[in-house]
Parts: C-alpha cells; sequence; structure tokens
C-alpha cells in the first residue's frame, strides 16, 4: 500500500472512517461453556473466593499485583469490596460453571472509549482456575466483549517486564509485543520495568479463531488433556 500523504507532503496515518466512541463495558454476565464472569459482587463471592485463594500454600501468586494476598476473611472482604465498587478497573469474577464456585478475578481497565482502547488486568487467578481450559476461556470471552459486543480497536496487556509468566501468557493468548517503558512505575516499594502487549481489531479473528479451535471440547482427550496446543493452532491458521 502506498504511503499516504497531506498537502504538505507528510506522511500520515489510514483515514479510520465512520468512527463514534465506543460504549464503555457494563457489568453484565460474559458465559462460556467452562466458565462464567460476573461483577465482583461482596455477598456472593467473597467466602468462597478467599477459599479458592488460600489453597495456594503461600503469596507467591501475588508478588507481581499492586497488593498482596488478603490473608483473614475481614481483610478480604474490604479488599473486595474495593474492587466492586471500581468502575475503572472494572472486575470481575471467574465462576466455574461446573460447581458455581468463584475461582479467581480479573479486569477490564484503562478504559478510553474516545480512541477505542482497553486494557485487561489486574488478574488474580486460583490454584482452582490456573492452567485450566476455563483460564484460557475467561481471557477469550473478555477479549470477545471489547471487540465484538463494544467494537473497540485495540486491547492491551501490560505486565511486570521480569513476570515471565505473565508474559509467556500474553504471547500464548496471541498478544504482540511492543517494548518495554523502563521505571514506568513504582509498586510495593520497587520500581518497575513495564512490558507492553495488543491485539488490534484487525487480528482478532485469527485471535478468536485459534482460541475457538482450542477450547473446543474435541481438542481434549478423556482425561481432559489438549490434542493440540493454543501455540501450534495458531501457527496452522
Amino acid at each position: 500500500m502506498s504511503e499516504r500523504t497531506n498537502q504538505y507532503g507528510q506522511v500520515i496515518g489510514p483515514p479510520v472512517m465512520d468512527w463514534s466512541p465506543r460504549p464503555r463495558p457494563g457489568r453484565n454476565a460474559m458465559v462460556g461453556r467452562w466458565c462464567r464472569l460476573e461483577a465482583v459482587d461482596v455477598e456472593r463471592h467473597a467466602a468462597r473466593l478467599f477459599a479458592a485463594y488460600m489453597d495456594a500454600p503461600d503469596n507467591r501468586d501475588w508478588t507481581y499485583l499492586f497488593t498482596e494476598r488478603p490473608e483473614t476473611p475481614a481483610l478480604f472482604r474490604t479488599y473486595l469490596t474495593n474492587l466492586s465498587t471500581s468502575e475503572d478497573p472494572l472486575h470481575f469474577t471467574v465462576v466455574d460453571q461446573s460447581t458455581d464456585w468463584p475461582v479467581g478475578t480479573a479486569a477490564l481497565m484503562r478504559i478510553d472509549p474516545t480512541h477505542g482502547a482497553i486494557e485487561v488486568g489486574s488478574i488474580a487467578y486460583s490454584p482452582r482456575l490456573k492452567r485450566t481450559r476455563m483460564a484460557t476461556e475467561a481471557m477469550y470471552l473478555m477479549m470477545r466483549r471489547a471487540f465484538e459486543e463494544l467494537g473497540y480497536r485495540r486491547y492491551e496487556w501490560k505486565c511486570d517486564s521480569l513476570n515471565k509468566a505473565s508474559r509467556s501468557a500474553a504471547v500464548r493468548y496471541g498478544f504482540t509485543f511492543e517494548g518495554v517503558f523502563r521505571r514506568a512505575i513504582i509498586y510495593k516499594g520497587r520500581s518497575r520495568d513495564t512490558a507492553w502487549y495488543s491485539i488490534i481489531a484487525d487480528e482478532w479473528p485469527v485471535v478468536r479463531n485459534a482460541l475457538e479451535t482450542w477450547l473446543d471440547p474435541d481438542n481434549f482427550d478423556e482425561s481432559g488433556q489438549q490434542r493440540q496446543s493454543l501455540t501450534a493452532i495458531r501457527a496452522s491458521i
């Protein structure tokens, strides 16, 4: 495609036709085959979600989050109350469809309706959710809301550049690495370089196809083991 220039001969970006600001995400549920995402509700979720987090023997899953794991039911209730009243980040509880048990949270955040950009973050998965089909489906459902229901152009993922697990997850889900913002923030008394990733609307059809293929029950054997990895599926598309 040839470069587009203005009347001064300067190169400019492609036109965006018929654009209008996108709606903000609502609190309505996102429902999949393996899990559903509900707006965080203290009365419905606090006790069982606390129990799910306490399955972990230590706090290592919270190292790269902005808070530490609340260690008592009372502290956890306060923590979850703060999540439930926030509009941005907008937090959702991941609920296991088979047991109706809350097993983690994730949020849509840095919501920018004017430019159609939104981030997924504040992801706190309990041991009952990590490395399950639910974990991947939750991310798929949030992407689908952003791109298909709301029409956003850009979906972001960012994390501490030292968080190897988060960086690997971003690549597995189909995000593209964009770079590192050095000394971007201070949290928990330490400096953080922030790694940035994104999926843009033009890439969503391929990302969606790979995720839906991986999540299909036919991709799992009788013991629940995947037949093809998400990375291999995406490479074949």
